[in-house]
């Protein structure tokens, strides 16, 4: 009668454990194609633009709620409308290089309700005076 005792506490155990488990996982996931471009030499004064590929790969909607970039020279276009569990979608970001100079990285925050609340896109490019 001990052994089925215990043998009951050790099933419920690992039946616990793995309803914690599945819960942890659940939810909304980004997944990117890639983080980051980098466009290499660009001359000041060039705009240069990037659709950053996105899937959720959670169990429930993916709800973007902001993207933010890092400076006015910076634009993003995100979708408003939710994204299914396994469908995909796209941020387009856009970076113009007027008044900057040498090497840049512009970052774009995107805050969800995804498990990862924050992830990071940016654009890196190496911007050269212009030449008349």
């Amino acid at each position: 009668m001990k052994k089925v005792g215990i043998l009951f506490t050790l099933l419920a155990l690992v039946f616990a454990f793995n309803a914690s488990a599945q819960e942890a996982t659940s939810g909304a996931a980004i997944t990117f194609k890639e983080k980051s471009i980098d466009f290499g030499d660009i001359v000041q004064g060039d705009k240069v633009s990037h659709t950053f590929e996105l899937t959720n790969s959670g169990t429930t909607p993916l709800i973007i709620s902001n993207v933010a970039a890092t400076c006015g020279c910076t634009v993003p276009v995100w979708p408003k409308e939710p994204i299914a569990p396994g469908k995909s979608a796209e941020i387009k970001v856009s970076f113009n290089s007027a008044g900057k100079m040498g090497k840049q990285n512009s970052v774009v925050r995107i805050y969800s309700n995804a498990s990862e609340p924050i992830e990071k896109v940016s654009l890196i490019s190496n911007v050269l005076p212009k030449t008349n």
